[in-house]
């Protein structure tokens, strides 16, 4: 479904759930639509694509017209294979105030809940809210909490956090109103670097309980800062 959103957008919708496949369609027909001139800017999520373009160059019809076009040579697009990066954490304590109410929220005792957190592989499905922020699910079912009624007005980079069917690790200091289970000390953006975010849609994401943030820095196999 097309809608127009104003007099230079449109929302492509291609599904309404948080699903894998569906993802990989959104972010093919992302790919696909960077060839036309007239698009400026595309903002891929979980089944939606806002594409931005310059009405002075397509008229709605034929932006449309193009989309269209792109939109039916989705399952002919060429994918990125997936990486698969591996992410240290730091469950608990400090590092993880939330951990132990959360536990109790759902039942669970803390080391339940750090490996039904950790047991799971997670897909990147889209990036926001702050730079480098991955949303990534989907959550065993026995971990879903809703948002936090107050949010914290800071929660430092690197924390590990859940909300809903999602989880996520807070790319900068912001404020945020997720359950944070731990922290990572990966940088997942880097203004300054030739590839300023450590995640990318459609990564598979495996955390990996640590104690120790020496083991982090040695630890073979795990991602490293970039």
């Amino acid at each position: 479904m097309l809608k127009p959103l104003g007099d230079s957008s449109i929302l492509v919708q291609l599904g309404d759930k948080i699903d894998p496949t569906l993802n990989q369609r959104v972010h093919a027909l992302n790919a696909l639509l960077q060839t036309i001139p007239s698009v400026t800017e595309t903002v891929p999520a979980y089944c939606t694509v806002l594409v931005h373009y310059d009405p002075l160059i397509s008229t709605y019809n034929e932006i449309k017209n193009l989309i269209e076009e792109k939109l039916a040579l989705i399952d002919d697009a060429t994918h990125r294979p997936s990486r698969r990066l591996e992410i240290p954490v730091l469950y608990g304590n400090a590092s993880g105030p939330d951990l132990e109410p959360a536990a109790r929220t759902l039942a669970l005792s803390p080391s339940e809940l750090i490996r039904l957190h950790s047991e799971r592989e997670y897909t990147v499905y889209m990036m926001g809210f702050t730079p480098g922020f991955p949303y990534m699910g989907i959550l065993d079912e026995r971990l879903t909490l809703p948002r936090m009624s107050t949010p914290r007005t800071h929660v430092p980079a690197g924390s590990v956090a859940i909300a809903g069917s999602q989880t996520g690790i807070y790319s900068v200091d912001s404020p945020g109103g997720w359950h944070i289970l731990g922290w990572t000390p990966l940088t997942l953006f880097d203004p300054m670097s030739e590839i300023p975010f450590l995640f990318a849609p459609g990564d598979i994401v495996k955390f990996i309980p640590t104690d120790s943030y020496r083991k982090v820095h040695f630890a073979p196999g795990i991602a490293k800062n970039r």
